[in-house]
C-alpha cells in the first residue's frame, strides 16, 4: 500500500494540529496525551509530537511530505483555497514532465508539504 505514515517533531504542537485541520482538511485519529496527536486525512496517519524546544534542529533527512489528490484540477483548487486563507506557497501550481501536477507551501514548523496529483496512484481507491 505504499507510505502511509509519517511522525513529525514539533515545538508548535496546537499550530501544527490547527494548521493540518483546519487547512489541510485532516482529522484527529487519536490523541493519547498532551504530548502526541495522530491525524489522518481517510488513508494514511500523521503523528504529531512535541519536541523539547531544547532539542538541537539540524537539517533532517526530510525532504518533504506529499498529500495525494485525484484530480490535476484539484491542485489549482487547493492553491485557491490556501490562497484566500493566507497560506503562503513555496511553489505555484505546475505540471511535471511525468504528467504530475503539484504546489509546495510550508507548514507552521517549516516542514516542506507537496500536494500532488500523481498519476499512476492518484486515481486508486
Amino acid at each position: 500500500m505504499g507510505l502511509r505514515h509519517l511522525a513529525l517533531f514539533t515545538t508548535a504542537l496546537e499550530e501544527m494540529t490547527r494548521f493540518y485541520v483546519d487547512r489541510l482538511g485532516f482529522r484527529v485519529e487519536w490523541e493519547p496525551d498532551a504530548d502526541n496527536i495522530y491525524l489522518t486525512s481517510g488513508s494514511d496517519n500523521l503523528a504529531l509530537h512535541r519536541a523539547d524546544p531544547a532539542r538541537p534542529r539540524g537539517d533532517g533527512p526530510l525532504d518533504h511530505l506529499g498529500l495525494l489528490v485525484r484530480e490535476p484540477a484539484d491542485i489549482d483548487q487547493w492553491a485557491a483555497y490556501l490562497d484566500g486563507h493566507g497560506v503562503p506557497l513555496k511553489a505555484r501550481p505546475r505540471t511535471h514532465r511525468d504528467g504530475a501536477r503539484s504546489l509546495y507551501l510550508f507548514d507552521p514548523d517549516g516542514n516542506i508539504i507537496q500536494i500532488i496529483y500523481h498519476p499512476p496512484i492518484s486515481g486508486e481507491r
